[in-house]
């Protein structure tokens, strides 16, 4: 897992948990305790996290600091990739569920290019990127704007999303593991994406190698409940974790399709 991969999920679990412990960090991920200790020390010279005995807490600061704005230049040309090969899977004429993260918002400027497409996005920067773009008839999800995340998530969402269906949903993830399927950061998130699966004809999870392996908090849905996963080069690396090896192989005996860009 490259490193700013691993910095990006370490972030979110200490700042969704508030305080976390060295040992749940290093179980989580897939490596070792002293790989967490030198990514937490990391984190703490840019501010993101306070170090205290066998573990961390997060830090509190403006929200837009420490969310999305933080990790949204992380890996960008990996995320790029990634989108770029997913938006090419998209047919033209498709009615297309957009979730929020990072790696979405590079998926919307690649989807312009896939036009005439209806698209509904549940996230403020993913639907700043497709507004009044030629050929994309854009609908924002209604719903409660997360401070930091700019994602819609809550039950208004929920409920517009229930009122709508899709050829395909274009879903990012907090994490997959063999055991524990598709997971997420926050209760809010979990509830938002299982709708959007419920919804869609098909979904393609977008999502870097430094997913793989890796348990959050909140479940989404079992591991094959979707069609494909667009991840990057680094799920084939022979040195991932055990963890994310495991995951590999259980999206491969669920019938997932794992397309690497």
């Amino acid at each position: 897992m490259a490193v700013p991969d691993r910095l990006d999920v370490t972030l979110r679990l200490v700042r969704n948990a508030d305080r976390v412990s060295l040992v749940d960090l290093a179980t989580r991920l897939g490596v070792s305790e002293m790989t967490v200790r030198r990514d937490l020390d990391v984190l703490q010279r840019r501010g993101l996290v306070e170090r205290i005995r066998g573990g961390a807490v997060a830090v509190t600061r403006p929200e837009t600091e420490g969310g999305f704005t933080a990790r949204r230049d992380w890996q960008g040309a990996t995320k790029d990739r990634i989108a770029r090969t997913a938006a090419a899977l998209v047919e033209p004429g498709s009615t297309v569920l957009l979730d929020a993260g990072t790696t979405t918002v590079h998926v919307a400027r690649h989807l312009v290019d896939r036009g005439p497409l209806t698209v509904a996005v549940l996230s403020l920067p993913v639907a700043a990127q497709l507004a009044d773009q030629p050929g994309i008839r854009l609908i924002v999800v209604g719903g409660e704007s997360r401070p930091g995340e700019q994602s819609l998530a809550g039950p208004l969402a929920a409920e517009t999303l229930r009122r709508l269906s899709f050829d395909v949903f274009l879903m990012s993830i907090g994490a997959v593991s063999a055991d524990a399927g598709w997971s997420e950061f926050t209760l809010e998130d979990a509830a938002v994406k299982q709708v959007g699966l419920e919804r869609a004809r098909t979904t393609t999870v977008v999502a870097d190698a430094s997913k793989l392996g890796v348990r959050a908090f909140a479940s989404v849905a079992p591991i094959d409940s979707v069609d494909r996963l667009v991840t990057d080069t680094g799920a084939r690396d022979p040195q991932l974790s055990p963890a994310a090896q495991e995951s590999i192989t259980a999206l491969t005996e669920a019938d997932v399709e794992v397309v690497c860009a």
